[in-house]
């Protein structure tokens, strides 16, 4: 029987409390600023034996030095005209060891890569996606990637031959990869928007479509979305 994980970005509410609702969650600290060691650890020993935790690569890693999402950068390092755009530089691939680090910690199985919307699909940028993941996956890593703006043709030749698995909004596109599904909800028109009885039934029957995947709510009712979402779901 397919499986169908559904959760939400981040703790909407305490620990405690998600952890006996749901089953998986997307960490977004990790992509701001990475927790601890000890911080990871204790996430992992206090969650139940088979909670899933899906991990936000760190934004060093795939946004430019510019991005306001770094405000809440407490430690920053290097250079940081060198961050961003998966390029081959010290700060990058450091990056990409402190996300790693938190996979093994946490025991993860997928890391989200979400690019901004200025990282277009050129020849240099796809090339250097490419051989990014080619590193991600030699550590038996499955690699979501959320690209803004690409060509589907573009997402094809990223993902072609690696374990990629294509991010969408369900709401606004397909992904191009097959089986394994990742859908990240951002709210029709926006974050503050409140899924109705109506779009839950139609995500249902999109994700009915595939062979399994994830379901993560991003929007400011996630917590209740989330949980009116699984009620949906064939119970089994």
């Amino acid at each position: 029987m397919k499986e169908i994980k559904v959760g939400c970005c981040g703790f909407p509410v305490s620990r405690k409390k998600y952890y006996d609702e749901f089953k998986t969650v997307e960490v977004q600290q990790t992509f701001y600023d990475p927790p601890s060691v000890e911080t990871l650890k204790r996430w992992r020993q206090e969650a139940p034996p088979d909670f899933e935790f899906t991990v936000k690569a760190w934004q060093v890693i795939t946004h430019p030095p510019g991005s306001p999402t770094y405000r809440r950068l407490k430690r920053p390092f290097g250079n940081p005209e060198n961050y961003g755009s998966f390029r081959n530089t010290e700060e990058v691939l450091t990056a990409w060891e402190v996300t790693l680090q938190a996979v093994r910690q946490l025991r993860a199985k997928v890391v989200l890569f979400q690019t901004p919307r200025s990282f277009r699909d050129t020849e240099e940028n796809i090339r250097n996606v490419m051989e990014f993941f080619k590193e991600v996956s030699s550590h038996g890593v499955l690699v979501a990637f959320e690209p803004r703006g690409w060509q589907r043709d573009s997402v094809l030749k990223v993902s072609k031959g690696l374990p990629v698995i294509h991010v969408v909004d369900p709401f606004q596109d397909s992904p191009v990869t097959e089986g394994t599904f990742y859908f990240r909800l951002h709210g029709i028109g926006g974050y503050r928007y409140r899924y109705t009885g109506d779009d839950l039934l139609r995500l249902a029957e999109i994700v009915a479509g595939y062979e399994g995947g994830y379901v993560f709510f991003n929007n400011i009712s996630m917590f209740e979305d989330a949980k009116r979402f699984r009620q949906t779901l064939p119970r089994g």
